[in-house]
């Protein structure tokens, strides 16, 4: 018979094991000698050593699922239990049993932290519910449009919540979307209906325009262009697409016809061509106001230049487009001013363009009631220059009342 610390083999060739409950039985040898025996399951126990000190470095460094790892512990314990190895087997059990703590502690800290990162979720998608929703009432179109779409993305990071949950704060946000998407559709189509209104008004005016340019009643016809004038400034823009040619034809009827006129008056091509200079001047000194940097100095500025530009008189035909393009464009950058000026602060600019409605209808009637006097008076030619003038600053007044109307009033 053969012994150790932890085993024996008697003489029928059974090995067994030193616990505290006694001697158990780890199995039967009967190929070799005692002490191949003993140190045969010895080995067998020096595997089991080895085996949770694996696990124990596999739990402690990796990201081993407790599953995965009880899986692992009760696979070992089912060996020791079954003692068919020489050691001490209670040593192993409460290695397994500290592990078991281990992997224990590992789980509610697992859980504890995947329930921190979860109630960070639900906090971060119901912030972005609500940012969602108050940008469902959006009118900033684009800015709006640009910020729900950089929502969705962030939502798309962020992990799932209980199925419930998610379900819930989701169809909230998806619901804003649409929400936004209904209004923003809704108001583009509102717009495409005016801009569609508009050109159709439009083009009624172009070919009214167009069928008056041949014709040779000179004072009527350009009283009619006037008239025509004011319903297209009142009609709005029409679509981008069909605005400028629309312009294009009708600006070129009253060109031919008013060029056809300038051709009767063949005298006065030489007034003209000084009235070219001086509005070339006029151009060079509107020039000089753009950039716009002082908007009431500008405008005051302007329509000063206007109003001498006004009461100058006709160009050279071939030469009008150049000049007045200049003016125009000097124009448009003070409108654009404007406007940015309205937006930033509608009750100053209503009230900037009050002042500026009633001070050219007073210009307006004082000019009106001067062409009667002077109609009255015989004094034809001085009744046409000021019928010019007249016509220039109604032209002004058509433009104020129509900006008034963008205020709503």
């Amino acid at each position: 018979m053969s012994s150790d610390p932890w085993g024996r083999v008697d003489e029928t060739g059974t090995v067994y094991v030193r616990t505290s409950d006694g001697e158990q039985v780890v199995g039967s040898w009967q190929a070799g000698s005692p002490e191949e025996a003993l140190a045969y399951f010895e080995r067998k126990y020096e595997g089991l050593v080895v085996e949770i000190g694996l696990l124990e470095k596999r739990v402690k460094t990796t990201d081993l699922s407790a599953k995965d790892a009880m899986a692992a512990i009760d696979h070992i314990r089912g060996q020791i239990d079954e003692h068919h190895a020489v050691g001490d087997l209670e040593a192993l059990s409460k290695r397994l049993d500290a592990l078991v703590t281990s992997v224990e502690a590992r789980r509610e800290e697992r859980k504890a932290q995947k329930a921190k990162q979860t109630d960070e979720a639900r906090h971060s998608k119901e912030a972005l519910v609500a940012e969602a929703e108050e940008l469902a009432q959006s009118e900033q179109w684009r800015a709006a449009g640009e910020r729900l779409r950089a929502l969705v993305d962030t939502w798309k990071g962020l992990p799932r919540l209980d199925r419930k949950s998610d379900d819930e704060l989701w169809h909230r946000f998806s619901h804003a979307r649409s929400a936004f998407s209904k209004r923003r559709k809704a108001h583009f189509a509102a717009l495409d209906a005016q801009r569609e209104v508009a050109r159709q008004t439009k083009e009624r005016l172009v070919a009214e325009a167009e069928s008056l340019s041949g014709s040779t009643d000179w004072g009527p016809t350009a009283a009619r262009y006037r008239d025509l004038m004011a319903e297209w400034k009142a009609a709005g823009r029409a679509q981008r697409e069909h605005e400028e040619d629309l312009w294009n034809r009708f600006r070129g009827a009253q060109d031919i016809f008013f060029a056809a006129r300038s051709g009767v008056f063949a005298e006065r091509d030489a007034e003209q061509s000084e009235n070219l200079k001086l509005k070339e001047e006029l151009a060079v000194e509107a020039e000089k106001l753009v950039p716009v940097t002082d908007l009431k100095a500008a405008r005051a500025a302007f329509r000063s230049i206007n109003e001498r530009w006004e009461a100058i008189g006709h160009v050279p035909r071939d030469a009008r487009p150049k000049v007045e393009g200049r003016m125009h464009t000097v124009e448009r950058a003070i409108q654009e001013a404007e406007e940015a000026e309205w937006r930033r602060t509608n009750p100053e600019a209503r009230a900037r363009a009050e002042g500026l409605t009633g001070q050219l209808q007073a210009a307006v009637d004082k000019l009106r009631a001067q062409v009667d006097a002077a109609r009255a008076a015989g004094n034809n030619a001085k009744a046409d220059k000021l019928a010019r003038e007249l016509e220039g600053r109604q032209a002004l007044l058509d433009q104020a009342l129509k900006g008034l109307e963008e205020f709503g009033g």
